[in-house]
């Protein structure tokens, strides 16, 4: 274990700015608006303002679904909140999510235009909206049961595991091992359901799919973190080929290039205002 640092939590916490971090820059401890600025509107119904991170990928693999099974009133524009830079702050995009996370919806289909925020609450809005990617009976309920899993197990992943293994400016050994304990746990517990069905709610593909995906099939090919072999992710098998399956869908393969800012050229759209735009990424 860690040498003892000699530290004591003070009787009342207060906000040292610079505390060192990826996002030191970023993190604060109130909400609201620090700037004026309108959000930008296209001309499709739905405007989503996001980043192409896990959450940000599972809104536009969603819509990109939803266009694949020819669904018109999907059509989006996606417009990019560069989240280090501090477009999550703006007035604007306070008032479509007052939590400042992306990615964030705005649906301006009917008579008023329609906020919706929380990745998952996305996912649930525009499978309802369009009937799709949500089961019926009881495959409805392991659906939202493995959706509203990741809503609540991801943040260990992200803003645990994550944080302390590659983003905290110092390692600590208790933290790293607390969070990889846990990460390691969660994909025990996803290796074992994808053991018996190949999707997360049966047989059918689903939001709770979309959901999960970013973010463990992403770490169980080792493109989380550089972290795949610290946790020995290739011992998850069934996770491993249920992230190669979905990985293999036309549909997720174009959403996951919107709002990306970074790997190959053509692997990244940092705007989407026409399906033509990802055509224009194809190889040549």
């Amino acid at each position: 274990m860690s040498e003892d640092t000699g530290y004591v939590p003070p009787k009342v916490w207060q906000w040292r700015q610079a505390n060192g971090g990826r996002f030191a820059n970023i993190n604060r401890p109130v909400a609201g608006a620090t700037h004026d600025k309108e959000l930008p509107v296209g001309r499709h119904p739905l405007q989503l303002y996001s980043l192409a991170t896990p959450n940000g990928v599972k809104a536009t693999v969603m819509l990109e679904e939803l266009l694949a099974l020819g669904h018109a009133g999907a059509e989006y524009d996606a417009w990019l909140i560069r989240i280090q830079e501090g477009d999550q702050f703006s007035s604007g995009f306070v008032g479509v999510n007052p939590n400042s996370k992306i990615p964030a919806l705005l649906d301006r289909s009917g008579p008023e235009p329609v906020r919706v925020f929380e990745s998952g609450s996305i996912l649930l809005y525009l499978a309802e909206k369009f009937s799709a990617f949500l089961p019926t009976g009881a495959a409805r309920t392991e659906c939202l049961n493995w959706l509203f899993w990741q809503m609540g197990s991801a943040p260990y992943l992200g803003g645990g595991f994550g944080h302390f293994y590659a983003y905290a400016p110092q390692k600590i050994e208790y933290a790293i091992d607390r969070f990889a304990m846990e990460t390691k746990r969660q994909m025990d517990v996803l290796d074992r359901r994808l053991a018996e069905a190949r999707y997360l709610a049966g047989d059918t593909y689903s939001i709770a799919d979309m959901a999960v995906w970013p973010w463990y099939g992403a770490l169980a090919k080792g493109q989380l973190y550089e972290a795949g072999e610290f946790l020995q992710v290739h011992e998850y098998t069934h996770v491993v080929r249920w992230a190669d399956e979905i990985a293999q869908r036309p549909a997720v393969q174009r959403g996951r290039k919107v709002n990306r800012t970074w790997g190959a050229d053509d692997s990244q759209l940092p705007e989407r205002h026409d399906a033509s735009d990802l055509d224009r990424l194809a190889p040549k």
